[in-house]
């Protein structure tokens, strides 16, 4: 340990001499010995100078306080604003006026067991959690509260989910879905498709903003990973959008023809058309994991894949991987008629001769 840094609990703290002659010892609020390397550092060049060092203090913000802080920060950036909102109302009917320096690990621990005996699966109970712990890291950036207050949320783990969900159609319910559709659902599910765009992210489409058919992309900006995407369009999918009718005075490509408006919810027309086609045990972004699923089976790699779902790591699309053993196989293949190839091919030409 260097001199004048020393550690209360997980937290480094700096000690140093004031222009006065007295010591003042001062938290980094961090678990980082770097940080209070550099916090030392800064400090000492201060007061070298002949000057009398800026402390700053982190005020006693409240749950309440953060929530609305990161409302206003994610909304307009993430197309999963809306849940994460509502997500937040009941936490903060939770924790209301909590003060963030109280968090802790048996706190998160404790709302992770709330939300299993309340029946959450353990897809559902990791993203009410995630989302605690990106909202405390917000904080930390935010300066409202410390990094050890964080690291003891992040030492609560995601649950294990054995049973992820991967369902997708085959092509003869793709085909009789479609045609069991109403007038203003069948471009959309087309689009959902042929494109793996989630359900909001098709609503939302606009033409001049998302809409390129010149070059042949869907444009996507607001993904919810926050990245941009490029989604080529196929032929199938140009026919559709150009058959849509277009009016000048509205931007968005789906719209309710009655009131001029984008669709907000089309559950109700979904499932309809889902009874007519007697497919069960189906969701709307199922779609996405067909349009994944029939790429894979067709031979295309799942990085291509992982780009074209706008993945942010190649492990989210690993579980399409158990859907082409073929293609695993053929990869072999190449491999060892690549390795052999000379000695295949002088085999051949002996039994010729």
């Amino acid at each position: 340990m260097a001199r004048g840094i020393y550690k209360r609990g997980s937290v480094y703290w700096i000690r140093y001499t004031c222009l006065d002659g007295k010591q003042k010892r001062e938290s980094t609020f961090s678990n980082k010995f770097k940080k209070a390397e550099s916090m030392l550092a800064d400090r000492r060049q201060t007061i070298d100078k002949g000057e009398e060092p800026e402390i700053k203090r982190i005020q006693n913000y409240s749950f309440r306080e953060l929530s609305e802080k990161y409302i206003s920060w994610v909304t307009g950036r993430q197309n999963s604003a809306k849940i994460k909102i509502y997500t937040i109302g009941q936490l903060l009917s939770v924790y209301g006026d909590m003060q963030l320096k109280r968090f802790n690990t048996a706190i998160v621990d404790q709302l992770q067991t709330d939300l299993i005996n309340k029946g959450y699966k353990p897809a559902s109970n990791n993203k009410v959690t995630n989302l605690l712990k990106h909202m405390f890291n917000k904080a930390v950036e935010w300066e409202m509260v410390t990094e050890d207050i964080l690291k003891r949320i992040r030492k609560i783990k995601p649950l294990k989910d054995n049973g992820k969900r991967l369902r997708y159609l085959t092509i003869e319910e793709v085909q009789t879905l479609i045609s069991k559709c109403d007038a203003h659902l069948r471009p959309i599910v087309i689009t959902a498709i042929h494109t793996g765009m989630r359900r909001g992210e098709i609503l939302s489409l606009q033409w001049e903003m998302n809409i390129d058919l010149k070059h042949g992309y869907v444009l996507l900006d607001r993904t919810k990973n926050g990245e941009r995407r490029e989604i080529p369009i196929d032929e199938t999918l140009r026919g559709v959008l150009q058959g849509l009718a277009r009016r000048l005075d509205i931007p968005y490509v789906f719209y309710d023809q009655a009131t001029g408006k984008p669709f907000k919810d089309i559950k109700r027309s979904f499932n309809t058309a889902l009874r007519r086609a007697g497919i069960r045990d189906f969701h709307f972004h199922d779609l996405r994991h067909t349009f994944a699923s029939h790429l894979v089976m067709s031979g295309i790699d799942l990085t291509t894949v992982s780009r074209l779902l706008g993945h942010k790591s190649l492990n989210m699309t690993l579980r399409y991987s158990h859907l082409s053993p073929g293609h695993l196989n053929n990869a072999v293949n190449v491999l060892d008629k690549t390795l052999n190839g000379t000695k295949i091919i002088s085999t051949k030409l002996a039994q010729l001769g």
